[in-house]
């Protein structure tokens, strides 16, 4: 049985009250979970399993395959201004995303979790800017080894994963106005 912080990156149903769960924590790294019951109505798990939630799960480890099983999830912090405004969640979505197609299963990267973490923490105080976002992807090149002197770090995301997610441009002409 594993303790451990835990942000959810993806929810997909299982079945017709079971998830799947994707979630990024710093000592096991990219892990997947079945949460039995959960999309039930007086499942504890009702307001504790959405996107962005920082929570501490416990989960059992699988005996074969990569599907370990939830236990318990204890919200820690909804990050509720990130609900605010489109731009705040859109750029989560995007930090999200690069995570998922940056990291290995179940390779444990402290410095990832932390570095979404305090993504989330920025956009629940703050709104959506392109500064943000080109700072979260400066760091996250720097975290994966990557990182270039001289070398926009879009460039080497690009590099790296072959095409920046298409969210991005969209991203970028919704904040461009309130950038000055």
């Amino acid at each position: 049985m594993h303790r451990t912080p835990a942000i959810l990156l993806r929810k997909t149903r299982l079945t017709e009250t079971s998830l799947i769960i994707t979630w990024l924590t710093p000592g096991q790294g990219r892990i997947k979970t079945v949460a039995k019951g959960a999309l039930r109505p007086k499942s504890r798990l009702v307001g504790v399993l959405d996107h962005f939630h920082l929570c501490e799960i416990q989960f059992q480890t699988a005996r074969s395959g990569d599907l370990h099983g939830l236990r318990e999830a204890l919200l820690l912090n909804a990050f509720p201004g990130i609900r605010t405004d489109y731009p705040r969640i859109s750029l989560g979505a995007y930090a999200v995303e690069l995570i998922e197609r940056c990291t290995e299963a179940e390779f444990p990267v402290p410095e990832i979790f932390g570095l979404l973490e305090r993504a989330l923490r920025f956009l629940d105080a703050n709104p959506a800017s392109p500064k943000a976002l080109r700072h979260f992807e400066a760091e996250l090149v720097r975290f994966l080894g990557v990182a270039e002197p001289e070398v926009a770090a879009e460039i080497a995301l690009e590099s790296l994963l072959h095409r920046l997610p298409s969210s991005r441009a969209e991203l970028l002409c919704r904040m461009a106005p309130r950038e000055i």
